[in-house]
């Protein structure tokens, strides 16, 4: 796993990328937070949907909602980037839909716009 740091309007954010997935349970979800936190300085995380077990995004395992709320208790912001429109869950879509309605957790198209999300 890397972690790039990137800085727009005065507001850091960690770039994860990696070869392979990264969050595959709330402990390396947490994990990822950790590090961003202590290798960029910020516990805001942009990470394309790739990096992530598909089970987060079939929300009825759990999986989801552990580690968002585990990145909610540890102050923790996250945007996560990819194509969605596969999905044909209605509750994800409307999990998707109120999360980006927050401050916290983002599902959007692209890494530009992830970080756009995290430095308003």
């Amino acid at each position: 796993m890397n972690i790039t740091k990137i800085e727009k309007n005065g507001i850091i954010c960690a770039i994860v990328n990696s070869d392979e997935l990264v969050i595959t349970d709330a402990q390396s979800a947490l994990d990822v937070l950790m590090t961003a936190k202590y290798d960029a300085g910020t516990k805001s995380i942009v990470i394309s949907k790739k990096l992530i077990v598909e089970d987060f995004f079939i929300l009825s395992s759990g999986l989801a909602g552990e580690i968002l709320q585990k990145y909610i208790n540890y102050g923790g912001r996250i945007a996560i980037y990819g194509d969605y429109t596969h999905y044909t869950s209605k509750p994800l879509h409307d999990f998707i839909y109120e999360s980006n309605k927050g401050k916290d957790v983002f599902f959007v198209e692209s890494e530009e716009k992830a970080i756009d999300k995290l430095t308003q």
